[in-house]
Order: structure tokens, then sequence, then C-alpha cells
């Protein structure tokens, strides 16, 4: 699994532990639906300042957002 795709999967993980849509997400970080879609599918890259706006956002630490288990 590429580093994109496991970004996104525990994106997607921590997001759902919010009880969060990805349209929530998204109006949160200012991106669209469709984007957060791809970042948790593993197919667009996302700057390191939205990163740590995410990380902010869902309250983990980024460490957490890189781990393959």
């Amino acid at each position: 699994m590429s580093r994109l795709e496991t970004l996104g999967k525990n994106l997607k993980k921590y997001r759902e532990k919010k009880g969060w849509s990805q349209a929530k997400l998204a109006e949160k970080i200012g991106f669209s639906t469709e984007n957060v879609c791809r970042i948790e599918n593993g197919k667009r890259y996302i700057s390191l300042k939205k990163l740590f706006e995410l990380t902010e956002i869902l309250d983990v630490d980024i460490i957490e957002l890189f781990k393959t288990n």
C-alpha cells in the first residue's frame, strides 16, 4: 500500500470515528467533497499545511495518519 493510500485509509477511519460525512469534513477543511473522496482513495496529494489542519480538525496526531496497521 502506498503512503497516499495509507493516509487516505486512516483519514477515512478518523473521519468516521467523528461520525462525519465526507461533505462535513470537506466543509471544515475548505475542500470539495470530491477532493476529500480522492484523498481517501489515495488519488490526490495534500499540502503539508492542509495535512496539519486535518490533524487539528480530527484531533489526531499526524503519525496516526501514516500508520499501516
